[in-house]
């Protein structure tokens, strides 16, 4: 195990922290102020670094893995995975506490739903989806705009630049999901007709080398006789 996945793992184990610091309630608070201290840190406030510290990881797991040379296949499933997990946590915890429309994290997750689908129908054909740009940009909207509406609990003059941030989050999963079925679409299609006839082709080559080694025995059979 290298150092990015491992930064990929930190990802998914802060999730259950977010979602105790947004959902936790009176439960969680003494356990906090243990171990905040004196720094008397609201559970607002822990979520929110939490959550930061988990957008942080995401950026720096693939950063690393790029620089080290250490881009592994574990690394590669285990990435999305997890950002979808914090994200969805994320959001799915805001909604119960009335932070975020629920409409709005419906979009995002089918988003995500209907994305991860296109990549599974692109692996079983053999074709393999890069992220795009506006899908890397769409991920730190996503961090920036759920940072901001956590914020806003502590903090409510950041509440409608919360509310802004999560239109753009909202218009760059559908823009970024059009743009993936868009490009890649009529790739797979290809990719795959282009499979299953070389499939067809190699199957009737084999019917054929079979019907005249068929022919052969009979013809021998026939002359023995």
């Amino acid at each position: 195990m290298n150092g990015p996945n491992l930064l990929t793992l930190l990802r998914i184990f802060f999730v259950p922290l977010l979602v105790a610091a947004l959902l936790g309630g009176a439960f969680v608070e003494p356990y906090l102020a243990a171990l905040t201290g004196p720094l008397a840190i609201t559970r607002e406030t822990f979520a929110l670094i939490i959550f930061l510290a988990a957008g942080a990881t995401d950026l720096l797991d693939g950063y690393l893995a790029r620089r080290w040379s250490q881009i592994t296949t574990v690394g590669t499933l285990l990435d999305p995975i997890a950002d979808k997990l914090l994200i969805s946590a994320a959001l799915v915890s805001l909604v119960d506490v009335h932070r975020v429309p629920a409409w709005m994290v419906i979009l995002i997750i089918g988003r995500e739903f209907a994305v991860s689908g296109l990549r599974s129908i692109a692996a079983a054909g053999g074709y393999t989806i890069e992220a795009s740009e506006l899908g890397k940009t769409k991920m730190v909207t996503q961090v920036v705009a759920i940072a901001l509406v956590i914020a806003g609990i502590q903090w409510p003059w950041l509440n409608q630049f919360a509310l802004i941030a999560m239109w753009a989050v909202v218009l760059f999963a559908l823009v970024s999901a059009a743009d993936y079925f868009r490009k890649f679409w009529g790739s797979i299609d290809s990719h795959v007709k282009t499979r299953r006839r070389r499939e067809l082709l190699a199957w009737q080559r084999q019917q054929r080398k079979l019907r005249r080694a068929s022919v052969d025995a009979s013809a021998k059979a026939v002359s023995k006789g």
